[in-house]
This record gives C-alpha cells, sequence and structure tokens, in this order.
C-alpha cells in the first residue's frame, strides 16, 4: 500500500516511540502530547534529572516513560542506544522514531571552528540520519512504521549568521524526501515537521515586532500538536505556524523567491542589517557568539 492518501488513520495508543532530545523543549511537549495518547515513549536526553522528570510526567498524563541517557552527537555510538533501548524494552521493537534532537549556534561563519560545525551536523543531521538507519530493518520486517523529523522554516532559506544551522536543516528535509520516496512502496511513513517563525525577514524589514503582527507563531505547543496529527494522519510535511497572516505571508516569500532569487538574498540581508544595528560593539559580540541559543538534548 504505497499511497498514503488511502491509508487509515493511525492509532498511537500502545505503540512504542523513540524521541530524541527529550528532556527540555520542544522535545518535552511532543513527550507530553504522546504520553497524553497513551504511548510507550522511549525518552533520549544526556540529561539524567530531565529524563527522570519527564518520564515522571508522561507516567502521570497516561503513559509510559523510559529514559535513556545518551548523547546523540556521539554518532558512531548509536548501536549503544540501541541496544540499551532493547535491555529496558526487552525488545527491538520501535514502531515510530521522532528525529528531535538539533543545536544551533549563531555566529558569523568564519567564526565557526571545525568542532562547531561537526557539532551541529552530528546533532542536527547525521544523528537523525544514523538512527533512522538502525531502526528501519525492524520496521521493514514487520511492515510498518512511521519516522518523524522535527525540521525547519529555514530549509526553504538559509539565514545569515545561521548558515550551519541551515544546512544541517535543509540536509534532514532533503534526505527525509528522498528516503519517503524509497518507502514509497512500504507501509512507512516519513513525516518532516516544519516550525515557523514571524520575527524575521518581511516583518523586520518594516520594523514590525512579532507583537505588532501577531502572537508568536511557532510555539513548543504547536510543534508538538503538530507531531502527533502528522502521526496518526500520516502526514508527509506540516508547516507550523499558526496565524493565517503570518503563515501564507512566509510562504508568498518562498514562492515568489522562486523566481526572483534576489528577493530573498535581500530580504536576509535587510533584516540582518537590521539586527547588526541591535548588536553590541565587536568585542562583545565575539564574547557572546560563543553561546549556543537553541538547545535540545
Amino acid at each position: 500500500m504505497s499511497n498514503t492518501q488511502f491509508r487509515p488513520m493511525t492509532t498511537i495508543k500502545g505503540k512504542t516511540i523513540v524521541l530524541t532530545g527529550a528532556s527540555r523543549g520542544i522535545g518535552a511537549f511532543i513527550a507530553r502530547e504522546l504520553a497524553k495518547k497513551q504511548a510507550t515513549v522511549i525518552c533520549v536526553s544526556r540529561s539524567q534529572s530531565g529524563l527522570e522528570r519527564i518520564c515522571s510526567e508522561i507516567d502521570d498524563l497516561g503513559g509510559k516513560g523510559i529514559g535513556v541517557i545518551f548523547d546523540v552527537s556521539k554518532v558512531e555510538r548509536m548501536p549503544e542506544l540501541m541496544y540499551e533501548i532493547k535491555q529496558l524494552t526487552g525488545s527491538f521493537n520501535v514502531d515510530i522514531l521522532v528525529n528531535n534532537a538539533g543545536i544551533e549556534i549563531y555566529r558569523s561563519f568564519q567564526n565557526y571552528s571545525l568542532k562547531d560545525i561537526q557539532l551541529v551536523l552530528s546533532v542536527n543531521l547525521i544523528a537523525a540520519i544514523e538512527l533512522t538507519r538502525l531502526v528501519l530493518p525492524n520496521m521493514l520486517n514487520k511492515g510498518s512504521g512511521h519516522i518523524v523529523n522535527i525540521a525547519s522554516f529555514s530549509t526553504q532559506k538559509g539565514h545569515p549568521y545561521d548558515s550551519v544551522y541551515s544546512a544541517s536543516k535543509a540536509g534532514l528535509l532533503m534526505w527525509a524526501d528522498a528516503l519517503r520516496d524509497e518507502l514509497a512502496p512500504t507501509d512507512i511513513i516519513v513525516s518532516n515537521i516544519c516550525p515557523g517563525y514571524s520575527q524575521r525577514g518581511l516583518f523586520a524589514d518594516n520594523n514590525m515586532s512579532a507583537a505588532q503582527v501577531t502572537e508568536a507563531s511557532s510555539t513548543p505547543q504547536n510543534v508538538a500538536t503538530a507531531v502527533y496529527q502528522a502521526i496518526e494522519n500520516n502526514g508527509n510535511q506540516m508547516v507550523v505556524n499558526d496565524n493565517f497572516f503570518t503563515r501564507n505571508m512566509t510562504k508568498l516569500k518562498f514562492a515568489v523567491e522562486q523566481f526572483l532569487p534576489n528577493f530573498g538574498d535581500a530580504d536576509n540581508q535587510i533584516t540582518d542589517e537590521n539586527n547588526l544595528n541591535k548588536r553590541p560593539n565587536q568585542s562583545q559580540q565575539n564574547s557572546k557568539e560563543k553561546l549556543v541559543i537553541n538547545e535540545t538534548d
């Protein structure tokens, strides 16, 4: 059955789900939503205290939480993660994999180190690919499964000062699209969730704050809701942006760029010139650039 259009809705109840980056941020919201659907959620994170907290919440919400301490940047050790999951659950059976772990380092490209680049690509891209490679044989053997990837709007247009993150998420989306086509003859679904943004691009160009346009358009709760909806409805790709105006203006921007690529480049240049004017002096900027501004583990 290769056409997802005719698939019945998927029941999450009782399914075993591996969720990376589960202990905080978007991952914690996803875990709670899956718990409400009475799933067994295998939470992967580096934080023992974070795992204990989220697994307790999962149990309280009607699911079953199992914590596994693991650093997904250590991609060569992924088989150890799978072995640990088997030891904890008594089987190698994974119904659904949610590749959520991510890291973002915001700085000028020339100030990245090779270590920075390898870290972002390992966590955001290679970890998802390798973990999927390891769970896929079991899914193929039983004839069903679902891979969910948390991508980004940056898959459509790269962001200055966020170039490596943009590359990692674009790579994730292209790999997932290719994998979806490869798995089309099977009953394994591949879904991409692309969280949106509201205080960049066209709105920043006009000095419009998010509050002036609308509420923030892509909250962790919105993303979590999109994840379980994609699973239940066997969706291919979901753009997460609650507001009609910001959602459609963003889509319009991407559509225009197909015919006028320089439009997007000019948009980003103006946006980041505005942002640079608000930044500290160079010495202060260099110290702040080393901060990781978005990390889910």
